[in-house]
């Protein structure tokens, strides 16, 4: 692989925090919290909020999804290390600082309580008997998956409504374009179109085109709203070409309920 390929990847994946989601193919913390619930509990549906009032993290970790509620999938807990290495990232643009937020994993709008996973897809392994060339590109197939980040947020009255409002604004007042800097690397981001994805009380979803060092990259980008609890997600890969994470974003809804 050439040089400038694997440092267009590296300044990539330290602006947008790829690099933290991808430690959950290797991470020791797997999210099994379901294991140690009835199966009834773990699909359970976000409770009505009385009054539109916040849920806490607590009932947030109950609802996200978990390592038995996805096949073919890693789960693991976003790290307070992995969420404090977020804080640091910026954008040129004011306006587009809600699409930020949920790209770095705060979610949506300003939630009294989050609850984050970091999801990617695990690949088939190749044939015990496959060839050198075959394992090789097995290989470059993980690298190419797409690695979702899963952040479920709870609001107080009206506060998950304004949230999915204030993403709807952002994708439209940053439709041109903004630069993230992180660690001193910057990543532009070119083009936010909309996209397509109906679920939930309202939803809203975002293609996001990424210039890695004169290539085109493509990431994704969905909220779904659920009485007072915005799930969003942000899907990448260190291929550069991400796909939207329908089966995680569908698992995560029908979980809420």
């Amino acid at each position: 692989m050439r040089r400038t390929t694997v440092r267009r990847t590296a300044v990539a994946a330290t602006a947008v925090s790829l690099a933290l989601l991808v430690s959950a193919c290797g991470s020791k913390k797997e999210d099994s919290s379901a294991k140690d619930e009835p199966k009834a509990k773990a699909s359970s549906g976000a409770p009505a909020a009385p009054g539109g009032k916040a849920l806490s993290k607590a009932e947030l970790d109950k609802l996200v999804l978990t390592q038995a509620d996805l096949q073919g999938h890693k789960v693991a807990e976003a790290t307070e290390a992995d969420l404090a290495a977020t804080k640091g990232v910026s954008s040129d643009k004011a306006e587009c600082k809600p699409l930020v937020d949920a790209m770095m994993m705060h979610g949506a709008g300003t939630p009294a309580a989050t609850a984050t996973r970091k999801i990617v897809g695990i690949p088939q392994a190749p044939a015990a008997d496959a060839s050198a060339e075959e394992k090789m590109k097995a290989g470059l197939g993980a690298l190419g998956a797409t690695v979702t980040a899963d952040t479920l947020g709870s609001h107080d009255g009206q506060g998950a409504t304004e949230a999915v409002a204030g993403l709807k604004k952002a994708g439209t007042d940053c439709a041109g374009g903004f630069t993230l800097t992180a660690g001193g690397e910057k990543t532009k981001i070119t083009k936010v179109e909309s996209a397509s994805y109906t679920a939930g009380d309202e939803a809203v979803a975002f293609t996001l085109t990424v210039d890695l060092e004169g290539q085109a990259g493509t990431a994704h980008m969905v909220a779904v709203r659920k009485s007072t609890t915005v799930a969003t997600f942000y899907a990448q890969s260190l291929a550069g070409k991400a796909e939207q994470p329908k089966a995680v974003i569908d698992a995560q809804v029908k979980k809420l309920g």
